[in-house]
């Protein structure tokens, strides 16, 4: 066992060696134990909102009138420590659940009212953009979780799960947070439109007939006409939702705009769009329509804003299904910071010892990336590889 003091955050100094009472995800340093160096290091542990930290050296250098109580600090099991990461994994991806689907039915107010109530409307949406924002800056370092879509062609999720993904590639190129403001909202009420496209047509399953096409064609228009009734929404807003279906190369609709006369805020919310409908067309697997986007859609986006994107979802983004270095099959559930190393949950070939593995921790790599129709029909049943794939921020 170690011994270690506990204090308050108020009396760091620099020349302590400290160790944060934290998991490593929950921070932006190397390791949890450090010796404090700068000031700027103190500033960083204070916004972690941690009331106390282990002092692991340099007591002396504490003024002895601030009377700092020694507690005995017993290190954790690695037993322990396991069972701590996966209560912690499953509170996190029990909290991007829960907030995804209260975004959605936020998101779905904002759109009844944008016609009736547009002052409403907008209200609802600023405040759920703040939400958004509050949460992409939750951690130093957004991360991405895999949520589900209770309805898979439900307009509200796919709203806001274009809305997470467009932040993140926001962040991504420097964007200002007036910036991602705009994508935020823009991307939220970028399909208000299909309110105005029958069900019979937005939800078909067989080929649409060239009429449905060019009905359905027609949302961008019909959101925009709906938000320009009165001088509310800003202009980006409105340019989002009017032409994210416009193309680089001027194939897109409904005005054909080419290259840098489509706005970035515009261009990312489009870019992330597309991959979406690439997701939900092209095949369940979210590694797979990056791969499509990047290999296919060239010309229809940036280049530039394609690399972003690959390096905000990560090279396995949640939802992929990938193959272990220990012949385990798995599912990926959130991003870290070592692209290579995410959170998944496991099972073997046969779907039997199915468990979360955090990588970044293990001596165990993603061989491969497989398909669904790669899994043994008891590993397919594990991790359910069919089901609806969304995206929100993780609070890991």
């Amino acid at each position: 066992m170690s011994k270690g003091v506990k204090i308050p955050v108020s009396q760091l100094m620099v020349g302590i060696t400290i160790k944060l009472p934290l998991s490593w995800t929950q921070h932006p340093f190397l390791f949890n134990q450090f010796e404090i160096e700068t000031t700027a290091q103190i500033e960083i542990v204070k916004s972690l909102n941690l009331t106390y930290v282990y002092l692991i050296a340099g007591r002396e250098l504490i003024n002895a009138t601030q009377n700092v109580p020694i507690v005995a600090v017993v290190e954790k099991t690695p037993e322990e420590h396991a069972e701590e990461q996966l209560a912690s994994l499953r509170k996190s991806l029990r909290i991007s659940q829960n907030r995804f689907q209260k975004c959605a039915f936020e998101c779905r107010t904002a759109f009844s009212k944008v016609s009736a109530e547009p002052e409403r409307a907008f209200r609802s949406t600023a405040g759920l953009v703040e939400v958004l924002m509050d949460h992409i800056k939750e951690t130093p370092t957004p991360n991405l979780a895999l949520v589900s879509s209770v309805d898979e062609a439900g307009i509200n999720e796919h709203c806001v799960s274009v809305a997470v993904l467009s932040m993140m590639l926001g962040s991504v190129v420097k964007c200002s947070d007036d910036e991602l403001r705009d994508i935020a909202m823009g991307a939220l009420l970028h399909d208000v439109g299909k309110q105005k496209v029958p069900d019979a047509i937005r939800r078909k399953k067989t080929n649409l007939s060239e009429h449905e096409i060019n009905f359905l064609k027609m949302h961008p228009k019909f959101g925009y006409d709906l938000m320009t009734k009165q001088d509310i929404f800003p202009e980006t807003v409105l340019d989002i939702v009017l032409h994210h279906h416009e193309a680089a190369d001027g194939s897109g609709h409904p005005d054909g705009l080419k290259g840098d006369a489509i706005a970035l805020t515009t261009q990312i919310v489009a870019l992330v769009d597309d991959f979406e409908s690439i997701l939900r067309v092209k095949g369940r697997s979210p590694q797979v329509a990056l791969g499509y986007l990047f290999k296919n859609r060239t010309a229809k986006h940036s280049p530039a804003l394609i690399s972003a994107f690959v390096k905000a979802l990560g090279i396995y983004p949640p939802g992929t299904l990938v193959q272990l270095t220990n012949g385990q099959v798995a599912k990926v559930l959130v991003t870290t910071s070592v692209v290579k190393q995410p959170h998944v949950f496991a099972c073997d070939i046969n779907g039997d010892n199915s468990a979360f593995r955090f990588l970044i921790e293990e001596d165990i790599a993603i061989e491969k990336v497989i398909k669904a129709d790669e899994l043994s029909h008891a590993a397919e049943k594990a991790l359910d590889p069919m089901k609806a794939i969304s995206f929100y921020f993780s609070s890991l």
